[in-house]
């Protein structure tokens, strides 16, 4: 069943995301809108809009949900991959479950360490700009 939802998850995504898929929405909003005189402007016309556009909506968030955790996941499968593979502290690996107080912790930490390599890039910079 997981597998069956994940490919359909994909596949509604790739199509709710065309320009095609945009094209067809707004052509039914303009036919919905015209017929508009035709029903009268009827509470029943203005609830066909509204029922179709929620049940629409309520659904994708599921299916646009399910295809960003994966996305994700894997996302983070790959920079986990990268960390093991090079000279990185192997300690980032996993960060993304931590809670956030200690993320705070860690990216305080990384700021101060990125400044203090700047500072000595730019140390550095200048002893070879200065005349011997």
């Amino acid at each position: 069943m997981s597998k069956f939802f994940s490919k359909f998850a994909t596949h509604i995504s790739d199509l709710s995301g065309r320009p095609g898929t945009f094209v067809v929405a707004v052509t039914l909003v303009i036919g919905w809108a015209m017929l508009g005189p035709f029903f009268g402007y009827s509470e029943t016309w203005q609830l066909v809009i509204n029922t179709s556009t929620t049940i629409i909506t309520f659904l994708m968030v599921f299916v646009l949900q399910n295809s960003q955790n994966r996305d994700g996941k894997a996302l983070q499968a790959k920079l986990d991959e990268l960390i093991l593979t090079s000279q990185a502290q192997n300690k980032f690996v996993g960060i993304e479950k931590l809670d956030e107080e200690e993320l705070r912790k860690m990216s305080k930490t990384l700021a101060e360490k990125a400044e203090r390599a700047e500072n000595a890039a730019d140390e550095k910079a200048e002893s070879k700009q200065a005349p011997a």
